[in-house]
């Protein structure tokens, strides 16, 4: 069923909402229609709330998407009622790296859980070497690599493949989550020169196996007693079995030892740390996956732990409207689908000014060159098939108005 978003003429200030409206805000996918996912529960981000310092993301961990079944896996996916608090100045750790926990190490952009690679599990209790949930897990994930824990949390611990199309290596991949430090992750596709726009490429992880036959020694280096050994490498415990069977090798990749670089991004212009996702040839999940083994930015007191995503909102906060509406104006116009795949119609409604000039921006309020005159009651078409899946926003001006209405664009 095709989807419509509506939006009325206001006085807008566009500094001051691109002063505040800004990926950490307006990345999400909120559910606006009261769609359910698994089990009837809502689907995707339900709020969005917003301080000048942090964002609070509502949501049930549940997607859209179709999920299950979990091949081995006696739990289901259960709503969380999660309330996530992200710092929206996220900030580089100049000192010890913090680790990405197990649980929730970030947040995809639906609402649902980013795990790290880990699986709670290691050989002998020790806590020495530790199982690649990805490995040992992975016969139990769905079709769109996910399943959930046993309290009910679904979750990805590598890429969510129904999220976005990761095959797109035509353009630079969505901005789809942001880690529990604040800092944004990509797909796989990122700019082959990290400082400039241009031609992109698969982003690949600096990690790779090691050359051993026995498991008595780490990473780095550390020499392990015989009681702390880990079992031979064999068919039943192959390499990649254990986390520690991986070892970071400076510039072997794109990526650094977080799995994540500095550079420019579509939402971030001027450049910005982010985390991708890494897959390899087949497009199978790489070590570390996604953000980790550890955190390139100082995480806020409270983001992870038992009690992160039960955040209590005790400050001013803005909550975001996806779908503006402003009766009172008494205009209206209409634009689908939503979201947008490859055209983006807009029709201004009868009795509606007929001098409007309808332009799409980017998230940060940056022209994409798509603008045209519109007419009411004539629906004008925008081809969107060149631009980056990703959140735009569609601004209507007139004589003495002007109106933003938020646009998902997918591939």
């Amino acid at each position: 069923m095709t989807r419509y978003f509506y939006f009325a003429l206001l006085l807008f200030a566009p500094a001051l909402a691109q002063a505040q409206i800004t990926p950490h805000v307006s990345a999400w996918i909120v559910n606006t229609t009261g769609a359910t996912g698994y089990n009837g529960i809502p689907s995707n981000v339900q709020r969005v709330q917003y301080s000048t310092g942090s964002v609070y993301v509502t949501c049930t961990g549940v997607p859209s998407y179709t999920i299950g079944p979990w091949p081995g896996n006696p739990n289901t996916a259960t709503n969380q009622n999660f309330v996530f608090k992200i710092t929206r100045t996220p900030q580089p750790n100049t000192g010890t790296p913090t680790p990405t926990p197990l649980g929730h190490s970030g947040l995809w952009s639906n609402g649902v859980s980013m795990f790290n690679a880990l699986d709670a599990m290691s050989y002998n209790g020790q806590g020495v070497w530790n199982q690649n949930a990805v490995v040992v897990e992975g016969p139990s994930f769905d079709s769109c690599l996910g399943h959930p824990a046993g309290n009910g949390e679904y979750h990805h611990h590598l890429n969510p493949r129904c999220l976005y199309n990761d095959r797109d290596s035509s353009r630079h991949s969505p901005l789809i989550g942001f880690a529990l430090d604040g800092y944004p992750i990509y797909g796989t596709y990122g700019y082959a020169t990290a400082t400039a726009p241009g031609a992109v490429k698969s982003l690949k992880s600096s990690y790779r196996l090691r050359a051993i036959n026995a498991r008595t020694s780490l990473p780095n280096g550390t020499v392990l007693t015989a009681s702390q050994y880990g079992p031979p490498v064999s068919g039943t415990r192959p390499l990649g079995y254990y986390v520690e069977d991986y070892e970071y090798v400076a510039g072997r990749g794109d990526l650094d030892s977080h799995n994540g670089r500095f550079g420019v991004t579509p939402e971030y212009p001027q450049g910005t740390y982010a985390y991708f996702v890494t897959l390899n040839s087949r497009y199978e999940g790489a070590y570390p996956y996604t953000a980790g083994p550890t955190y390139y930015g100082v995480v806020p007191a409270g983001a992870t732990g038992p009690q992160s995503g039960h955040a209590t909102v005790n400050e001013p906060v803005t909550t975001y409207v996806v779908t503006a509406s402003f009766a009172a104006a008494g205009v209206r116009i209409q634009a689908y689908p939503s979201p947008a795949t490859t055209t983006l119609t807009v029709t201004p409604d009868g009795g509606t000014a007929n001098d409007l000039q309808a332009s799409l921006l980017t998230s940060l309020g940056q022209a994409t060159g798509l603008s045209a005159a519109v007419h009411p009651s004539v629906p004008h078409t925008f081809d969107v098939s060149g631009l980056a899946a990703g959140v735009y926003f569609l601004r209507i001006e007139g004589s003495g108005t002007a109106a933003v209405g938020r646009v998902l664009v997918t591939h």
